[in-house]
């Protein structure tokens, strides 16, 4: 990218990383059961059970979904948006891990399309996605039943593909994870985004499911804007695709092209958080799933704790493409991706090397990334040192 360009904020993009407009609208609603938790959980009146509750989550792919929109209409190809079946899972479960749900997961999943551009073998592909997702985590340990879903036809709204699901689990009150228990002198543990999974058919970049908007426009060249432009906003015209990178480039350090790594499928934990034992878990104290918000997330959970994250696991690739390609700043970087690590699991120091043991077995790379201390104020801090720089952040940034 030359020199002279500057990258657009997440926020010209037209998306906010911490959505504090939304948070604002939410105020006022009932947190459930454990107001601090990662996500909400409420009474089970399924079933009646005292000892239970339920958790429901919804999420979806997102803008990535326009990946794997370029890259077929440029090869034809639709076989991209079966991975982004398992990103929209990801989205789902790995939140509902965070509060100590393991599973089994009742998933029904949404698409919206523009009839005009997406026909029957996307939706094949989307649906088949969420099949084999299923069977391969069967096969670790986590159980996933399909319950139907909805594909609807909507031009008026959709400029390609929206990709959705929502999940439900029933987990066991005495094992809630509460993020309100956060406390000082525990480690972080961060679970890699990279890598091969034993779970995994294929090497993962990394990248997830968040920040594709500005990963889109700050990587990829104008031709593209050109070519389809109902994959952007008008209103951000003068921000999109204003990179260098064709799909077909090779991402520098990685076996990956562009097109292969943006897209790559996100990566789920809940085999490895499946596995763990329950008195493990019990000195858990918090698990945070770096989405919206990348490495600040953890800014939202506790009262006056201080976050340092000081050896973070070594930047993949495409992100170092991205913070030097692209000019994107280290500050924005930590606060739009997951640099490396999407699940930290905030854990009793002495038993932080099972956390990591459990990780490697299912072939995840794992290593103590920081460690929480008392803060200075109520209000939680938070400092990344990274790439030779020290970044810091107060909790409503």
């Amino acid at each position: 990218m030359s020199g002279s360009r500057k990258a657009a904020t997440y926020e010209a993009l037209g998306v906010s990383p911490h959505k504090p407009d939304v948070h604002s609208a939410i105020a006022d609603l009932d947190r459930g059961l454990f107001p601090g938790a990662f996500c909400q959980v409420f009474p089970d009146r399924i079933t009646g059970d005292p000892a239970s509750c339920v958790v429901m989550h919804a999420d979806g792919t997102g803008t990535k979904s326009l990946i794997a929109y370029l890259h077929w209409k440029e090869t034809g190809d639709p076989s991209y948006f079966r991975g982004a079946a398992m990103d929209a899972l990801a989205m789902n479960i790995d939140d509902m891990i965070c509060v100590g749900a393991t599973g089994p997961f009742y998933v029904s999943n949404t698409i919206g399309r523009n009839l005009k551009l997406i026909d029957g073998s996307v939706i094949r592909e989307i649906i088949h996605g969420y099949s084999h997702a299923a069977t391969t985590l069967a096969a670790h340990g986590v159980s996933i039943i399909a319950t139907g879903g909805e594909t609807a036809d909507l031009g008026d709204l959709v400029r390609t593909v929206v990709i959705d699901c929502t999940a439900f689990a029933r987990v066991r009150r005495d094992t809630v994870i509460d993020a309100r228990g956060v406390r000082p002198g525990d480690a972080i543990v961060g679970l890699s985004s990279t890598g091969r999974a034993v779970y995994e058919s294929a090497e993962n970049s990394g990248i997830g499911t968040n920040g594709l908007t500005a990963a889109r426009h700050q990587l990829l060249a104008a031709e593209y804007a050109g070519r389809y432009p109902e994959t952007f906003d008008p209103s951000i015209k003068v921000h999109a695709f204003r990179g260098d990178c064709r799909l077909s480039d090779p991402v520098p350090g990685s076996e990956m092209t562009v097109a292969e790594a943006l897209s790559s499928p996100t990566r789920t934990y809940s085999p490895i958080v499946a596995a763990m034992p329950r008195d493990l878990l019990a000195d858990v104290s918090a698990m945070f799933h770096n989405t919206g918000g990348g490495l600040t997330k953890c800014l939202r959970f506790g009262s006056g704790i201080r976050y340092v994250k000081d050896s973070l696991l070594a930047m993949p690739p495409i992100f170092s493409l991205i913070h030097a390609r692209a000019g994107v700043p280290l500050r924005e970087m930590c606060r739009v991706y997951n640099m490396g690590h999407r699940l930290e699991v905030v854990v009793r120091p002495e038993r932080a090397g099972e956390v990591i043991a459990i990780s490697r077995r299912f072939g995840v790379e794992a290593a103590i990334v920081g460690r929480t201390e008392r803060s200075a104020t109520p209000a939680n801090e938070l400092v990344v040192r990274c790439e030779g720089q020290t970044v810091e952040f107060a909790a409503g940034e």
